[in-house]
Protein backbone atom coordinates (compact mmCIF):
# COMPACT_ATOMS: atom_id res chain seq x y z
CA UNK A 1 0.00 0.00 0.00
CA UNK A 2 2.66 2.33 1.15
CA UNK A 3 4.71 1.95 -2.37
CA UNK A 4 1.42 2.84 -4.55
CA UNK A 5 1.89 5.53 -7.03
CA UNK A 6 -0.40 8.72 -6.05
CA UNK A 7 -2.95 8.53 -8.84
CA UNK A 8 -2.76 10.44 -12.12
CA UNK A 9 -4.83 13.59 -12.55
CA UNK A 10 -7.17 13.44 -15.28
CA UNK A 11 -6.09 15.13 -18.23
CA UNK A 12 -8.53 18.01 -19.12
CA UNK A 13 -11.15 17.11 -21.26
CA UNK A 14 -10.92 18.04 -24.75
CA UNK A 15 -14.17 18.94 -27.43
CA UNK A 16 -14.45 16.46 -29.57
CA UNK A 17 -15.17 17.91 -33.24
CA UNK A 18 -18.15 16.30 -33.40
CA UNK A 19 -19.97 17.67 -30.45
CA UNK A 20 -19.89 20.45 -32.41
CA UNK A 21 -22.59 21.51 -34.78
CA UNK A 22 -21.56 21.91 -38.15
CA UNK A 23 -21.82 25.85 -38.32
CA UNK A 24 -21.09 26.44 -34.73
CA UNK A 25 -17.34 24.60 -35.49
CA UNK A 26 -16.99 26.67 -38.08
CA UNK A 27 -18.39 30.04 -36.32
CA UNK A 28 -15.19 28.73 -33.46
CA UNK A 29 -12.74 28.33 -35.77
CA UNK A 30 -13.21 32.06 -36.86
CA UNK A 31 -13.35 33.27 -33.63
CA UNK A 32 -10.15 31.61 -32.54
CA UNK A 33 -8.48 32.80 -35.84
CA UNK A 34 -9.12 36.07 -34.74
CA UNK A 35 -7.70 35.87 -31.44
CA UNK A 36 -4.56 34.01 -32.65
CA UNK A 37 -4.33 36.85 -34.88
CA UNK A 38 -4.69 39.53 -32.32
CA UNK A 39 -2.03 38.30 -29.99
CA UNK A 40 0.56 36.91 -32.75
CA UNK A 41 -0.30 38.54 -35.83
CA UNK A 42 -1.76 37.17 -39.20
CA UNK A 43 2.18 35.84 -39.42
CA UNK A 44 2.15 34.04 -36.90
CA UNK A 45 -1.39 32.63 -37.24
CA UNK A 46 -1.23 28.45 -38.32
CA UNK A 47 -4.01 25.99 -38.27
CA UNK A 48 -2.77 23.68 -36.38
CA UNK A 49 -2.79 26.61 -33.67
CA UNK A 50 -6.35 27.51 -34.14
CA UNK A 51 -7.58 23.51 -34.39
CA UNK A 52 -5.20 23.18 -30.69
CA UNK A 53 -7.28 25.98 -28.94
CA UNK A 54 -10.31 24.54 -29.45
CA UNK A 55 -8.95 20.57 -29.02
CA UNK A 56 -10.45 20.03 -32.57
CA UNK A 57 -8.66 17.32 -35.10
CA UNK A 58 -7.29 18.40 -38.62
CA UNK A 59 -9.79 16.17 -39.79
CA UNK A 60 -12.49 18.38 -38.78
CA UNK A 61 -10.86 21.57 -38.82
CA UNK A 62 -9.67 20.67 -42.84
CA UNK A 63 -13.88 20.19 -43.61
CA UNK A 64 -14.04 23.91 -43.35
CA UNK A 65 -10.92 25.18 -44.37
CA UNK A 66 -8.15 23.92 -46.70
CA UNK A 67 -5.42 25.89 -45.82
CA UNK A 68 -4.14 29.26 -43.87
CA UNK A 69 -5.81 31.13 -46.61
CA UNK A 70 -8.66 29.80 -46.98
CA UNK A 71 -9.12 30.93 -43.21
CA UNK A 72 -7.92 34.32 -44.15
CA UNK A 73 -10.32 34.41 -46.62
CA UNK A 74 -13.19 33.37 -44.38
CA UNK A 75 -12.09 35.96 -41.63
CA UNK A 76 -12.41 38.82 -44.60
CA UNK A 77 -15.38 38.14 -45.41
CA UNK A 78 -16.60 37.97 -42.21
CA UNK A 79 -15.20 41.55 -41.50
CA UNK A 80 -16.13 43.02 -44.98
CA UNK A 81 -20.04 41.99 -43.54
CA UNK A 82 -20.26 43.45 -40.77
CA UNK A 83 -18.17 46.49 -42.13
CA UNK A 84 -21.54 46.66 -44.35
CA UNK A 85 -23.62 46.49 -41.86
CA UNK A 86 -22.50 48.95 -39.79
CA UNK A 87 -21.71 50.92 -42.76
CA UNK A 88 -25.70 51.20 -43.78
CA UNK A 89 -26.62 51.19 -40.08
CA UNK A 90 -24.82 54.79 -39.58
CA UNK A 91 -26.09 56.05 -43.31
CA UNK A 92 -30.04 55.37 -41.60
CA UNK A 93 -29.51 57.03 -37.99
CA UNK A 94 -27.38 59.23 -39.19
CA UNK A 95 -30.09 61.14 -41.07
CA UNK A 96 -28.91 60.20 -44.33
CA UNK A 97 -27.71 63.16 -46.46
CA UNK A 98 -24.15 65.37 -45.36
CA UNK A 99 -25.24 64.08 -41.52
CA UNK A 100 -25.54 60.26 -42.63
CA UNK A 101 -22.23 60.28 -44.83
CA UNK A 102 -20.23 61.60 -42.17
CA UNK A 103 -21.62 59.09 -39.52
CA UNK A 104 -20.39 56.27 -42.53
CA UNK A 105 -17.14 58.18 -41.75
CA UNK A 106 -16.81 58.06 -38.18
CA UNK A 107 -18.44 54.62 -38.30
CA UNK A 108 -15.44 53.20 -40.30
CA UNK A 109 -12.80 53.91 -38.30
CA UNK A 110 -14.37 52.56 -35.01
CA UNK A 111 -15.04 49.34 -36.85
CA UNK A 112 -11.41 49.34 -37.85
CA UNK A 113 -10.53 50.01 -33.80
CA UNK A 114 -13.26 47.57 -32.61
CA UNK A 115 -12.10 45.31 -35.09
CA UNK A 116 -8.59 45.60 -35.80
CA UNK A 117 -7.74 41.97 -36.55
CA UNK A 118 -10.32 41.92 -39.09
CA UNK A 119 -9.94 44.90 -40.80
CA UNK A 120 -5.90 43.59 -41.10
CA UNK A 121 -7.18 40.66 -42.77
CA UNK A 122 -9.13 42.26 -45.00
CA UNK A 123 -6.69 44.59 -46.59
CA UNK A 124 -3.75 42.24 -46.23
CA UNK A 125 -1.71 41.92 -49.42
CA UNK A 126 -2.18 37.77 -48.80
CA UNK A 127 -5.77 37.56 -48.84
CA UNK A 128 -7.23 36.98 -52.57
CA UNK A 129 -10.71 36.91 -53.13
CA UNK A 130 -9.93 34.71 -56.31
CA UNK A 131 -10.84 31.42 -54.92
CA UNK A 132 -13.31 33.16 -52.29
CA UNK A 133 -17.03 33.85 -54.12
CA UNK A 134 -18.40 35.11 -50.38
CA UNK A 135 -15.19 37.11 -49.85
CA UNK A 136 -15.82 38.99 -53.32
CA UNK A 137 -19.79 39.21 -52.62
CA UNK A 138 -18.93 41.20 -49.03
CA UNK A 139 -16.32 43.09 -50.39
CA UNK A 140 -18.15 44.53 -52.84
CA UNK A 141 -21.22 45.14 -50.90
CA UNK A 142 -19.48 47.06 -48.03
CA UNK A 143 -17.83 49.36 -50.83
CA UNK A 144 -21.21 49.46 -52.86
CA UNK A 145 -22.79 50.83 -49.31
CA UNK A 146 -20.32 53.70 -49.79
CA UNK A 147 -21.51 54.13 -53.69
CA UNK A 148 -24.80 54.46 -52.78
CA UNK A 149 -24.72 57.29 -49.97
CA UNK A 150 -22.69 59.26 -52.71
CA UNK A 151 -25.66 58.37 -55.50
CA UNK A 152 -27.95 59.45 -53.17
CA UNK A 153 -26.76 62.72 -52.16
CA UNK A 154 -25.95 63.70 -56.08
CA UNK A 155 -29.67 63.19 -56.44
CA UNK A 156 -30.33 65.37 -53.74
CA UNK A 157 -28.05 68.13 -55.34
CA UNK A 158 -25.12 67.75 -52.23
CA UNK A 159 -22.49 66.93 -54.41
CA UNK A 160 -20.81 66.70 -57.77
CA UNK A 161 -21.80 64.98 -60.58
CA UNK A 162 -18.57 63.09 -61.09
CA UNK A 163 -18.44 59.02 -61.32
CA UNK A 164 -19.53 58.00 -58.31
CA UNK A 165 -17.58 55.26 -58.13
CA UNK A 166 -14.34 57.11 -58.60
CA UNK A 167 -15.67 59.21 -55.98
CA UNK A 168 -15.87 57.10 -53.22
CA UNK A 169 -12.28 55.22 -54.22
CA UNK A 170 -11.25 58.91 -53.24
CA UNK A 171 -13.33 58.81 -50.10
CA UNK A 172 -12.30 55.20 -49.14
CA UNK A 173 -8.80 55.57 -49.86
CA UNK A 174 -8.90 59.13 -47.35
CA UNK A 175 -10.75 57.04 -44.47
CA UNK A 176 -8.61 54.04 -44.56
CA UNK A 177 -5.78 55.94 -43.87
CA UNK A 178 -7.02 57.31 -41.04
CA UNK A 179 -8.40 53.89 -39.82
CA UNK A 180 -4.81 52.31 -40.43
CA UNK A 181 -3.56 55.21 -38.25
CA UNK A 182 -5.93 54.35 -35.47
CA UNK A 183 -5.35 50.68 -35.13
CA UNK A 184 -1.39 51.51 -35.62
CA UNK A 185 -2.12 53.51 -32.35
CA UNK A 186 -0.48 56.51 -34.00
CA UNK A 187 -2.87 59.42 -33.36
CA UNK A 188 -3.31 58.63 -29.75
CA UNK A 189 -0.65 61.24 -28.40
CA UNK A 190 -1.37 63.91 -31.13
CA UNK A 191 -3.66 66.93 -29.51
CA UNK A 192 -6.70 65.97 -31.88
CA UNK A 193 -7.57 62.73 -31.08
CA UNK A 194 -8.67 60.00 -33.70
CA UNK A 195 -12.60 61.09 -33.67
CA UNK A 196 -11.40 64.89 -34.29
CA UNK A 197 -8.90 63.73 -36.70
CA UNK A 198 -11.70 61.68 -38.73
CA UNK A 199 -14.45 64.67 -38.32
CA UNK A 200 -12.50 67.74 -39.63
CA UNK A 201 -11.27 65.02 -42.77
CA UNK A 202 -14.79 64.19 -43.67
CA UNK A 203 -15.41 67.84 -43.74
CA UNK A 204 -12.64 68.60 -46.41
CA UNK A 205 -13.65 65.68 -48.14
CA UNK A 206 -17.18 66.55 -48.48
CA UNK A 207 -16.45 70.07 -49.11
CA UNK A 208 -14.22 68.93 -52.27
CA UNK A 209 -16.60 66.79 -53.65
CA UNK A 210 -19.89 69.11 -53.09
CA UNK A 211 -21.75 70.42 -55.74
CA UNK A 212 -20.93 73.75 -56.00
CA UNK A 213 -23.41 75.57 -54.48
CA UNK A 214 -22.93 73.36 -51.26
CA UNK A 215 -20.08 73.90 -51.11
CA UNK A 216 -20.11 77.52 -50.95
CA UNK A 217 -22.89 77.01 -48.31
CA UNK A 218 -20.59 74.69 -46.16
CA UNK A 219 -17.83 77.37 -46.29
Amino acid sequence: MGNMAPPRAPRPARKRADRYHHGDLRRALLQAAVRAIQSHGVDGLTLRQVGGTLGVSRTALYRHFADKSALLSAVAAEGFRMLRLELVEAWETGGRGRGGFEAMGMAYVQFAVAHPSHYRVMFSADVTSAANPELTQEGAGAFQALVDSLIAQQHDGLLRGDDPVQMARFVWANVHGIAMLAIDRRLEHQKAGVEEVTRYSFERIRTGIAAVTDARHAR
